[in-house]
């Protein structure tokens, strides 16, 4: 998006340089994956209003956001998982590389970020996803106790979890 008026002020005799279009893009590297998931990934608790006895559910989602420029990459992490799909936004110039499906998070995600780990604070998010995984995969999810246990999970991930 370029340098801001407050930084071009700052350094006036700064020339900007265009980044060149890579024309292939593919990960070559899983530990270069996972290093970049901790700047551009998310662990998401989605909860949402269903038709379910309890009126509510949660699903799990992973999803890294890109500029559009980088969409060649962003798609090559469908066939690096062999899931997941990439969703162009055309209101705005990115698009999302999305894995929601609970098989492909519990047998391809997981075992992932558990062999080439995360590092920073998005380990944590990573961990707190995973016990929901967890809760999930054992069915606590389908009781209220259940949700309210990912809810409290949930409360404290991502950008909340320095205000705790």
């Amino acid at each position: 998006m370029g340098l801001s008026d407050v930084i071009k002020k700052a350094f006036p005799n700064v020339v900007p340089v265009l980044r060149p279009l890579v024309v292939y893009q593919e990960i070559k590297n899983p530990y270069w994956l996972a290093g970049f998931t901790s700047g551009d990934g998310s662990f998401y608790i989605d909860i949402n209003k269903d038709k379910t006895k309890l009126g509510e559910t949660a699903r799990l989602v992973f999803k890294i956001s890109q500029h559009s420029k980088d969409e060649k990459l962003m798609r090559s992490l469908v066939n690096f998982f062999s899931c997941g799909r990439y969703v162009p936004r055309s209101t705005k110039d990115f698009g999302e590389f999305i894995i929601s499906k609970f098989s492909d998070i519990n047998g391809k995600v997981i075992p992932f970020f558990d062999k080439y780990k995360i590092v920073g604070i998005k380990f944590e998010d990573y961990q707190d996803w995973k016990k929901v995984a967890e809760l999930m995969k054992n069915k606590a999810h389908l009781t209220s106790e259940g949700l309210d246990q990912i809810r409290k999970i949930k409360v404290g991930m991502n950008k909340r979890r320095n205000s705790i």
